[in-house]
């Protein structure tokens, strides 16, 4: 195992757009270290750079304290696994599992040894004499990890492994490399634009956007504190809901309440500003299933529910409401970038299974206002400014 560190690392191409842009990243030792943020924002590229397959254009990356900028992928005793699982389709499982410890020229006995202790931690020993085309997705998957384990890297590279499963094989598969890595100890780098399996698989997540490192913290952190409009409409499903917000006398006023200022913020500096609201749909509640000892940490309004959704286990409730163009744009242009449908603007609220709040009715919600987040709709940054960062995991 290995620490990975990534000192000002920038990867521009021919025609000088930078890729990657000034990055610098700690992965501690036994670390699992999820990449994640939308189409094109460099993540893969960023991996690739750590395995050896792209070239540094400038910065310092070390992996175990040795400098590795100009060392060939095989000299870095790093184990990548790809998105296509890029197997031998005419070898057995068996040798595509041996297929590292045969180049390195290790002893059939000792291939067999090491093989066979991988397959039955994968679950794999009744299918080492099938061919790929014989397996499952899941099952093939598996074998690459094999591979990769078998070769006993410093570290683990995963780009999109899962991304060619059917959604339920996903949740399987999540399950097991998470198992895998703790079991192990081995540091990871997995690269996804999945945010489910980011908060799910991570220590840490680092979140990019057109190649720069916007926040790098634990799955809660990213979503109970983020750091600007682009970090908190990316994590979170349902997304958080983005309302405008103006400061008046001490109070937000929002489109259906007016609040208190969160701490953390300086009231005079927002005073008379159009702001950008952050609340997250758990953040709201029909306020009839409200616990008393919570009550007085929000407040109460009413509003028309347009449409609500009931999926048996969860159900939530959405509220049309009047946004100023300013505002409507910004988060119409994050929703472009983000690659979701535009965030129309109503209010999403989640409510619990057993409400009966209805279509086309005035109902009475509750809100946590201690939860709520104020961004500056201009530069996209939480106005309560960056906490101080998670502790990184020993």
């Amino acid at each position: 195992m290995a620490a990975i560190s990534l000192k000002n690392i920038v990867k521009r191409y021919g025609d000088g757009y930078p890729a990657v842009n000034d990055v610098s990243l700690d992965i501690a030792d036994g670390e699992f270290m999820i990449l994640v943020g939308p189409s094109g924002c460099g993540k893969s590229t960023l991996l690739r750079m750590i395995v050896g397959l792209e070239d540094i254009t400038s910065g310092d990356l070390s992996i175990g304290g040795r400098r590795v900028n100009e060392l060939a992928p095989r000299e870095r005793k790093l184990a990548m696994v790809f998105q296509n699982y890029a197997l031998y389709p005419h070898l057995t499982v068996y040798e595509n599992i041996a297929f590292p410890l045969r180049l390195a020229k290790q002893p059939d006995e000792t291939v067999r040894e090491k093989v066979e202790k991988v397959a039955e931690l994968l679950e794999l020993k009744e299918h080492l004499h099938r061919k790929p085309s014989q397996l499952s997705g899941g099952q093939r998957q598996r074998v690459a990890m094999g591979r990769a384990i078998v070769r006993e890297a410093e570290a683990f590279l995963f780009d999109e492994p899962l991304s060619n499963l059917d959604a339920k094989l996903r949740g399987q598969m999540r399950t097991e490399i998470s198992r895998l890595q703790r079991r192990l100890g081995t540091t990871t780098v997995y690269v996804t634009h999945d945010q489910t399996e980011a908060m799910t698989l991570g220590d840490r997540v680092a979140v990019l956007r057109k190649g720069v490192l916007q926040q790098c913290a634990t799955p809660r952190e990213l979503y109970e504190h983020p750091v600007n409009l682009f970090v908190a409409g990316f994590i979170g499903a349902p997304p958080m809901n983005l309302l405008p917000a103006t400061v008046t006398n001490g109070k937000v006023e929002l489109p259906f309440c007016t609040v208190p200022i969160p701490s953390g913020i300086d009231p005079a500096a927002a005073e008379g500003k159009l702001l950008v609201a952050g609340l997250r749909p758990g953040h709201f509640e029909d306020a009839a299933y409200v616990d008393a000892a919570k009550r007085n940490r929000g407040q109460t309004f009413e509003a028309t529910v347009d449409v609500t959704e009931w999926l048996g286990n969860e159900q939530y409730a959405y509220v049309p409401y009047e946004s100023p163009e300013e505002i409507r744009a910004q988060v119409d242009a994050l929703a472009t970038e983000l690659d979701m449908e535009a965030m129309r603007p109503q209010l999403i609220i989640s409510l619990d299974p057993a409400s009966r709040i209805k279509e086309g009715r005035p109902a009475q919600f509750w809100v946590d206002t201690s939860r709520m987040h104020l961004f500056n709709p201009q530069t996209g940054n939480n106005l309560a400014g960056q906490r101080e960062p998670d502790t990184q995991p020993a």
